[in-house]
């Protein structure tokens, strides 16, 4: 099972950037927790990160047989990419969507996300937890779906 982890423009300054908004923990802090997570719970995990628009877009569509699942956190493009939006819906992997600070109880253009309705969960606001949630949130989609698939294999099996 291996998770790509995707975060968009800015997050690179996290614990520098406007500390009451996202709090003092640095992004590589960030992904050490995650990937102690994973690894507790056997699984791969890749982090990716970019300013660029474009690059995010290549990174969702590299996923495409090479991920079973994408954690994102869009940062800004949330609001305004249909491209980032077109690309997880075009890989068709299960994508959870995380956002540090509450985006509903922001300003007004930050309150719309363009990501949302092509994932299957979006968590916002628990700071950096939020993508430790995203992590379990995960794991239980890909358990699901790996179940569900050796359900239908079986069923195969036995119809033949």
């Amino acid at each position: 099972m291996k998770i790509k982890v995707i975060q968009g423009p800015n997050l690179n300054m996290l614990g520098i950037r406007e500390q009451n908004i996202y709090g003092p923990m640095k992004l590589e802090q960030i992904h050490a927790q995650m990937k102690n997570f994973a690894d507790e719970n056997q699984f791969e995990i890749e982090f990716f990160q970019s300013n660029l628009e474009g690059e995010l877009v290549d990174t969702i569509q590299e996923c495409y047989g090479d991920a079973d699942g994408i954690i994102i956190n869009p940062a800004a493009y949330t609001h305004t990419s249909i491209a980032i939006r077109d690309a997880i819906a075009a890989v068709g992997l299960p994508t959870i969507e995380v956002h540090i600070s509450n985006i509903y109880r922001r300003e007004e253009f930050r309150q719309k996300s363009m990501i949302a309705p092509v994932c299957a969960s979006s968590i916002v606001g628990f700071g950096p937890f939020g993508y430790h949630l995203a992590m379990i949130g995960m794991t239980q989609i890909l358990n699901e779906i790996r179940a569900l698939r050796a359900q239908q294999a079986a069923a195969q099996k036995s119809a033949e």
